[in-house]
């Protein structure tokens, strides 16, 4: 598995977020790297929801979101940022999460990919949650306010930690151990994500990326907009709205949205819908 950048890559993952190529390995260089990560690559799940092929491996994540006009999940988001976290000389570890261990168990352990990333202390760094904040979290217990989100890393069960998104986040927490690696485990989960009937993004289309003050998202026929403000839906009513948000606002190419929106259509309405 790809750990780290070559430098030619380096070169184009840099223009692409709109971050320096040289710099030293400090907390704002790190904050720089997850910010204009975050708002460069659209978060989605496309590939898991369309039975599309998608691959663990952070270089498999530099070709479909560098190489071609794509986003990814947890897997690909994280991975490609903790890669390019690694060539820039930060001390980076992938941590094995739970996104909703607190009521689904200890099953989801797995389906989620985090970063811890070592400076004067540990940091908590995620640009694959999809709507959680965009900067680094100090990697201990405690409440958080960035822009306008409220959050923070409670104490769960055993020596557990859980991270607890903001009111409006479409994931509401993922559980985390501080020194937990298990990339077996991993790959295990991300496989029966895409392939199973029961997993949550085989039944739901979500997609996701940061704005300059805002959020956008969508969840199957709802186009959703989270501010300070507060939360505003809209719905998407053919196959014409979904092409012109995932090819405008996301940024996206997809090469056949009319096959999306006919397997959004057989989905049941949601609470927005």
């Amino acid at each position: 598995m790809l750990t780290e950048l070559t430098p030619a890559h380096m070169d184009r993952y840099c223009a692409r977020i709109g971050v320096p190529r040289a710099g030293a390995p400090d907390l704002d260089r790190l904050a720089a790297f997850q910010r204009g990560h975050v708002r460069a690559f659209t978060w989605e799940v496309l590939d898991a929801f369309m039975g599309w092929p998608n691959a663990i491996d952070p270089a498999a994540a530099f070709d479909k979101m560098i190489g071609g006009a794509r986003g990814g999940w947890c897997y690909e988001m994280n991975g490609l940022l903790g890669a390019a976290l690694s060539a820039a000389g930060f001390q980076v570890t992938r941590l094995c999460g739970g996104v909703r261990r607190a009521d689904l168990g200890d099953g989801v352990v797995g389906n989620h990919l985090t970063l811890r990333v070592d400076l004067e202390q540990p940091w908590l760094v995620d640009g694959g949650l999809g709507d959680a904040p965009a900067r680094p979290i100090p990697l201990a217990v405690g409440d958080h306010r960035h822009e306008f989100h409220d959050f923070g890393i409670e104490a769960a069960d055993a020596d557990w930690l859980r991270f607890r998104n903001h009111r409006f986040g479409a994931a509401p927490n993922f559980d985390f151990k501080a020194d937990y690696t298990d990339e077996p485990r991993l790959a295990a989960q991300q496989a029966w994500l895409m392939a199973d009937d029961g997993s949550p993004f085989r039944n739901n289309l979500v997609v996701m990326r940061h704005f300059d003050g805002r959020i956008e998202s969508i969840v199957n026929r709802t186009r959703r907009t989270v501010t300070a403000d507060g939360m505003t839906t809209e719905a998407m009513k053919n196959a014409d709205d979904l092409a012109a948000a995932l090819g405008g606002v996301f940024g996206l190419e997809i090469p056949d949205v009319a096959a999306v929106w006919a397997k959004v259509e057989t989905l049941p309405k949601g609470e927005f819908e």
